[in-house]
């Protein structure tokens, strides 16, 4: 397990370098005063100002510095050294408070952050796939909020998942919607932020999980559900027939409507 966590981290430690200076992430109009948290995410995470924010997996702390625009105390962490780097930096750059953590995500508890202390846990956009044990994922959640605080996720559906990604024109199952202990292995020489470019660090690993063992892991580290909502659109193109439609990823018409996102709020009661 150490060795594709490892894989992960040294293509996501490329992956920061380019995806700083992207197209698809847009710094530039994001130091001129744009968030990039969506309108969803806005409504379904409620008002934020003046509490204490926890963004895992927060890459190079786009989203993190949003929230904390917004009013909150956000505290970024994601495993790759180079991701926190240029979040750090950006940080400073355009003069947003925010503690930015190097950590893989399963080391959490051993760094300086107090338990039992944040309002909101979150974290969004392809996160759960690079995680090998969502029950240990939701324990972390539990550990660092406090009483009555919500945990929120909005990420890629498992269905969509299952579709073979190479396929030009149809919907193919080629994947399996269920967890395996064993990864999924792929070669990726581009990234979906630029599909030109030509990485160095090809090789990811990533792991499946069901909708209900997302619910079934957050409810027995004891968090409440309080909604599940799924969406028929992507913010990312995860098939290659897929049309932009107002920002979001859609099937073609001629398809009917499948799950692709879903958003999730628990509370710890």
């Amino acid at each position: 397990m150490e060795e594709y966590i490892e894989t992960n981290r040294k293509r996501w430690d490329e992956l920061a370098d380019i995806h700083i200076n992207s197209d698809f992430y847009n710094v530039k109009e994001f130091k001129s005063g744009k968030n990039t948290i969506g309108n969803i995410e806005l409504d379904e995470v409620g008002d934020v100002k003046s509490k204490k924010m926890l963004h895992l997996q927060c890459h190079f702390g786009l989203d993190t510095l949003s929230w904390a625009r917004l009013g909150a105390f956000t505290t970024g962490v994601d495993f790759s050294d180079r991701a926190i780097y240029h979040a750090k930096n950006l940080s400073k750059e355009v003069g947003i408070n925010s503690n930015f953590i190097q950590s893989d995500l399963y080391d959490l508890r051993e760094k300086p952050i107090e338990p039992n202390s944040f309002d909101i846990v979150f974290t969004s956009h392809g996160t759960i796939y690079w995680l090998p044990d969502l029950k240990e994922w939701a324990n972390i959640i539990s550990h660092f909020l406090k009483q009555g605080g919500i945990f929120y996720i909005m990420d890629s559906h498992p269905t969509g998942h299952i579709f073979d990604d190479e396929h030009e024109s149809a919907l193919k199952v080629r994947y399996p919607y269920f967890h395996n202990v064993e990864p999924l292995m792929f070669d990726e020489e581009g990234s979906y932020a630029d599909p030109s470019i030509k990485l160095e660090n090809k090789r990811e690993y990533g792991w499946q999980h069901s909708i209900s063992d997302t619910i079934n892991s957050l409810i027995e580290a004891g968090l409440s559900i309080e909604f599940v909502h799924e969406f028929p659109f992507l913010s990312w193109k995860m098939l290659p027939f897929m049309v932009k439609r107002d920002g979001w990823w859609h099937l073609p018409d001629s398809y009917q409507k499948l799950p692709l996102m879903f958003s999730l709020k628990a509370k710890k009661e």
